[in-house]
C-alpha cells in the first residue's frame, strides 16, 4: 500500500511545543534514554489533536482522540525507545512525523487500552514509511464514521503486508509483529548454520529453518489458511 502524508484540517491544529522535561516527568527516563533525547531530538511539537470537537468524528472507547506529533531530528536517526517513552507519556493513540532537512517520515505503533488495566496502554512494534520529500502532496483525511476507523486508515499504509479479509487492526498489528519475530529467528538460524561444523547439527538446524520459512509463508499470505 502506498504511504501517504495526510493533510490534517486546520480546525485540529494544536501547535504546542513539548519540552523534553515534560516527557521525563511521566516516564522516569534512564540516563541512556535522556542521552538519546539530547543527542537525537531537536524539537517535539504536538501539531494536531484529532478529536470529536475538532474534526466532528465520534470517539470510541479504544480511540478517544488521535494526536499528531512532529519530531525534528538532529542527525536523521531516532531510536524507537524515544518514541515509546512519548507513547507512554501521552494517554492517546499517536502518529509521529519525523522531520530531517527536507524530508519527512511517518511512524506509529498500534496503541490500545490494556484489557487488564484501562488506565494503561499497550504499544505494539513501530511501523514506518520511508523518507518522503517535504513537498510531497498531502492527501485529505478519508471519510469515515468515527475516530477508530480514522486511526486504522492512518496506520494501515505503514504496515508492510496487506490486511487480510475481515482482519481487524489489532489482529493485523499482531500478525506484523509475529512476522518480525519469525524473521529475526530465521536470521539467527541462518547464522547458526553458517557457523556449525557438525553435520548432524546442520541437519537439525536445517529442519528448524524449513519450519520457520513455512511459518513465515503462512503469516505473510494475503489470506489465512482455511481450517478444515
Amino acid at each position: 500500500m502506498k504511504v501517504v502524508l495526510f493533510d490534517y484540517p486546520k480546525s485540529a491544529a494544536f501547535g504546542r511545543i513539548v519540552p523534553k522535561r515534560k516527557i521525563y516527568e511521566h516516564v522516569s527516563p534512564s540516563k541512556a534514554l535522556k542521552e538519546l533525547f539530547v543527542g537525537q531530538v531537536d524539537q517535539i511539537v504536538w501539531q494536531y489533536k484529532l478529536a470529536a470537537e475538532t474534526i466532528n468524528l465520534r470517539q470510541t472507547p479504544s480511540v478517544p482522540e488521535i494526536e499528531i506529533f512532529t519530531i525534528t531530528l538532529k542527525d536523521g536517526e531516532l531510536k524507537h525507545d524515544v518514541l515509546r517513552s512519548i507513547d507512554q507519556a501521552i494517554a492517546f493513540p499517536l502518529v509521529f512525523e519525523l522531520l530531517y532537512g527536507d524530508k519527512c517520515k511517518v511512524i506509529a505503533a498500534y496503541k490500545r487500552p490494556s484489557e487488564a488495566d484501562a488506565a494503561k496502554w499497550v504499544v505494539s512494534d513501530y511501523f514506518e514509511s520511508g523518507w518522503l520529500p517535504l513537498e510531497t502532496l498531502r492527501t485529505p483525511l478519508p471519510v469515515v464514521l468515527n475516530l477508530e476507523a480514522l486511526y486504522e486508515h492512518l496506520l494501515a499504509p505503514l504496515m508492510p503486508y496487506p490486511a487480510r479479509q475481515g482482519e481487524r487492526l489489532q489482529q493485523r498489528a499482531e500478525r506484523m509483529s509475529m512476522i518480525r519475530f519469525k524473521q529475526r529467528e530465521l536470521e539467527k538460524c541462518e547464522g547458526r548454520i553458517q557457523k556449525e561444523k557438525q553435520f548432524n547439527r546442520q541437519v537439525e538446524i536445517n529442519a528448524e529453518l524449513r519450519i520457520l520459512k513455512q511459518e513465515l509463508a503462512i503469516l505473510t499470505r494475503q489470506q489465512a489458511l482455511a481450517i478444515p
